[in-house]
């Protein structure tokens, strides 16, 4: 389970940190046990952004059937994808 206020703050730690490999490091320390990645947000294709911010969308995963598949459901998340949007991505 992932709360709102845990996604919030995920995303100000991305936002102030950028999207390195470093600042997921941290967010796995700071979270054991919840899977993070990184993209562009034009890789996510099918789903609506669980949260957005200027230059970054989060969307939760679901990893319990050992397939991992989007989500919107805080009480089923077992991770997080941070996808960075781009002038590029936010034209298309």
């Amino acid at each position: 389970m992932i709360t709102p206020r845990q996604l919030t703050d995920i995303a100000r730690l991305a936002m102030a940190e950028g999207l390195t490999p470093a600042m997921l490091t941290g967010l796995r320390r700071i979270y054991p046990g919840v899977y993070f990645t990184s993209c562009l947000d034009d890789d996510v294709i099918g789903t609506e952004p669980v949260l957005q911010r200027t230059g970054l969308n989060l969307y939760l995963v679901d990893s319990r059937q050992h397939c991992l598949r989007l989500t919107e459901d805080f009480q089923i998340a077992t991770g997080v994808v941070l996808a960075a949007v781009t002038e590029e991505c936010a034209d298309s």
